[in-house]
């Protein structure tokens, strides 16, 4: 097995709220039977990563706000006018004139939805400083990690942290999804789309540190938000081993992993943690966001 995870921090420049992986081989991909192989989840193949280190906690409200604050920078949904918002989280007015995009109709695009008001006008993050910043793009979430001085990690580094360790298990905690009736991730409970129990607590997004951490101390890498990965999509992958792979060289859409609060098992099993999918890096949603990573 790999060496554990570092948690000290000798360099002060780096935040308080990174891990330190130190690498090694893991195995990546899936086959799991109830997964989606027309996402190119498999085949399971050996990857072997250099040391790292990774947020353990997705970037919040609060400090996508500080960001905000010191440069000035406006999201590409800002600059758009609109961004999707779930329609359950909005007003009958609202919803009834919103586009909706095909065989999502669950999606409604809202005038004004952006991070700092997440349900579109008259919204705010208002108590949600410590819940995961939505309505950031790929591109949004780039610049962000430029003035961090860090990156969005690669899609292997992203599942090796996610794994915390265990491997070729479904979930970050073992195979069960809710281990003697204990809920450890945010994601849809009832009926999709119709009806949400909140069994696990949470409606909408959750605090970045709800539930307990991975063997890596890695918070929320199953549900609650999607989170985007560096690399371009493709769903072929060699099956020999590699090292430090960085996905396609060309493509249109960027990975994302991790499921969010709008998964569930009769559509969107997705917060499993070899799942993935993708969107196009001008793309935001309000269950969207990312964590950042750093070279060693």
């Amino acid at each position: 097995m790999a060496p554990g995870p570092d948690h000290s921090l000798p360099d002060h420049s780096l935040p308080d709220h990174s891990v330190l992986l130190e690498g090694g081989s893991f195995l990546m991909g899936t086959r799991d039977a109830d997964g989606f192989p027309e996402d190119g989840e498999g085949p399971v193949r050996e990857v072997t990563l250099s040391p790292f280190r990774i947020d353990a906690c997705a970037v919040t409200n609060d400090r996508f706000a500080r960001f905000v604050d010191a440069t000035g920078y406006v999201t590409e949904a800002e600059r758009f006018g609109w961004s999707f918002v779930f329609a359950g989280f909005l007003p009958a007015a609202l919803r009834r004139g919103a586009p909706r995009p095909p065989g999502t109709p669950w999606w409604c695009g809202v005038e004004g939805a952006s991070w700092h008001a997440p349900e579109g006008p008259g919204s705010s993050v208002g108590p949600r400083g410590d819940h995961p910043v939505i309505h950031v793009s790929w591109n949004d979430a780039a610049a962000y990690c430029r003035w961090a001085g860090a990156r969005l990690p690669t899609e292997a580094e992203w599942e090796y942290a996610a794994r915390g360790g265990l491997v070729q298990r479904r979930y970050p905690w073992g195979d069960e999804l809710t281990p003697d009736g204990e809920h450890r991730c945010n994601i849809w409970q009832g009926r999709f789309p119709t009806k949400n129990t909140a069994e696990d607590g949470h409606r909408g997004t959750a605090p970045v540190t709800a539930y307990k951490p991975n063997g890596y101390g890695l918070y929320n890498v199953s549900g609650n938000v999607w989170e985007w990965c560096a690399d371009r999509w493709g769903t072929r992958h060699p099956d020999r081993p590699r090292t430090d792979p960085k996905g396609p060289a060309h493509g249109s859409s960027r990975v994302m992993r991790g499921g969010s609060y709008l998964c569930h098992h009769s559509y969107c099993n997705r917060y499993r943690v070899a799942a993935r999918t993708a969107n196009t890096p001008d793309s935001s949603t309000g269950n969207l966001g990312f964590r950042c990573a750093w070279d060693a």
